[in-house]
C-alpha cells in the first residue's frame, strides 16, 4: 500500500499465516484441543526444532494439519489460550486432547 507516495507496511493477519510445507495431513475443519502436560511449542516438527514457548496443561490449541517424521505424530497450530496465546507452531500430537 502506499499513502502520498510512501510505503506502509501492514501486518498479516492470522489467515494470512501459511501452512508448513512438513504438514502431510490436512484437516478438512481446524481441530480445537487443550495439551495434557506441559509441552514445548516448537518451530518444526520435531524435539531437535527450537522451543519458543512452553504451553502448561489445559492450554487451548488449534490445529491445522499433522506431520509424521520419524513415525511421530506432530501437529501445527495456533495456541489459543494462556501467555502464549495467538502464537504459532508445532506440539508433540500424543500431548493434546480434543
Amino acid at each position: 500500500m502506499t499513502a502520498g507516495g510512501a510505503a506502509l507496511a501492514v501486518a498479516p493477519t492470522a489467515s494470512a499465516v501459511s501452512r508448513p510445507s512438513q504438514c502431510q495431513y490436512v484437516w478438512n475443519t481446524p481441530h480445537n484441543a487443550k495439551t495434557t502436560a506441559v509441552v514445548n511449542l516448537r518451530t518444526g516438527p520435531s524435539t531437535s526444532d527450537t522451543s519458543i514457548g512452553i504451553l502448561s496443561r489445559g492450554t487451548g490449541f488449534t490445529h491445522y494439519c499433522i506431520a509424521y517424521p520419524h513415525g511421530n505424530n506432530w501437529a501445527w497450530g495456533k495456541v489459543t489460550s494462556g501467555a502464549n496465546a495467538g502464537r504459532w507452531g508445532w506440539v508433540y500430537y500424543n500431548y493434546l486432547t480434543l
